[in-house]
């Protein structure tokens, strides 16, 4: 059954780009696995299965490396104090803490429903640099855009540290509105350059303090690999705005169940 979790969640991301920690910490959740286990073990299948994307990317020449190591100036410090300062052994007994998770989870988990509905709306809205530069907010970003990625950088150290969730959707749409002239495909690979490491610092800090189970983790990536290239294939002839569609009301209805269940 893990191994088909792990090839049903690597199929959404090859149909449609979103799915990693979105999907694969509730799944676990569903499974009865502690939360602290199931982020942590996320945070590392996230390191894994987006590493070849990363290289993709890099190798097409997708990847802005400046704006990445500004992401990862903010993102890496913030995960390395949450993992030193909060994140222990202990927590898998500690049920206002596990629930605090499942709760911060599933707010993640809806507002990346909510970035993947607004998204297309972003992209059309903010075409080119030129006319985004008519408007004084956009001149006002231009002129501080540095300052605002190493924000979001901290945000997303936080977010992904603490709910494995953030590192994809969430993080591509708001480099969408702070850089309008990118085409798509540096968005994404911009993206997924910085979740790689990300995700492998704040997933070794889980490791280090016994949250990561290493059978678990082993039958999600001889799963998702299959998965992920099936869902490749087939993203090119299924009609995209439908997947999208499903993928929205799932994430709404297991961020909803996630922010209002207790975990036990």
């Amino acid at each position: 059954m893990l191994i088909l979790s792990g090839a049903f969640v690597g199929f959404a991301i090859g149909l449609t780009g979103v799915g990693g920690g979105s999907l694969m910490t509730p799944i676990l959740l569903l499974f009865n696995y502690p939360v602290a286990v199931a982020i942590g073990t996320d945070l590392l299948y996230a390191a894994i299965t987006k590493s070849s994307g990363m290289y993709f990317h890099h190798r097409r020449g997708h990847v802005d490396w400046k704006t990445m190591g500004l992401l990862a100036a903010g993102s890496i410090p913030v995960s390395l104090i949450i993992n030193i300062f909060i994140i222990d052994e202990s927590l898998t007994d500690n049920a206002n803490f596990s629930s605090f998770l499942s709760s911060f989870l599933g707010v993640m988990l809806i507002l990346t429903a909510l970035v993947m509905i607004f998204s297309r709306f972003i992209q059309r809205r903010l075409e080119t640099e030129e006319k985004a530069s008519q408007n004084k907010y956009y001149r006002y970003l231009k002129k501080h855009r540095s300052i605002l990625v190493l924000l979001l950088g901290l945000v997303l150290g936080v977010c992904v540290t603490l709910s494995s969730v953030g590192a994809g959707a969430f993080g591509a749409a708001i480099l969408f509105m702070l850089f309008p002239s990118w085409p798509t495909k540096h968005v994404v690979g911009t993206d997924i350059a910085h979740a790689v490491p990300l995700t492998l610092v704040a997933g070794l800090g889980y490791l280090f303090n016994g949250l990561v189970d290493y059978s678990l983790l082993l039958a999600l990536v001889t799963g998702s690999l299959p998965g992920i290239y099936v869902g490749t294939r087939l993203g090119s002839v299924l009609p995209e705005k439908l997947l999208r569609t499903v993928l929205i009301f799932v994430l709404l209805g297991l961020g909803t169940y996630f922010s209002l269940a207790q975990v036990h």
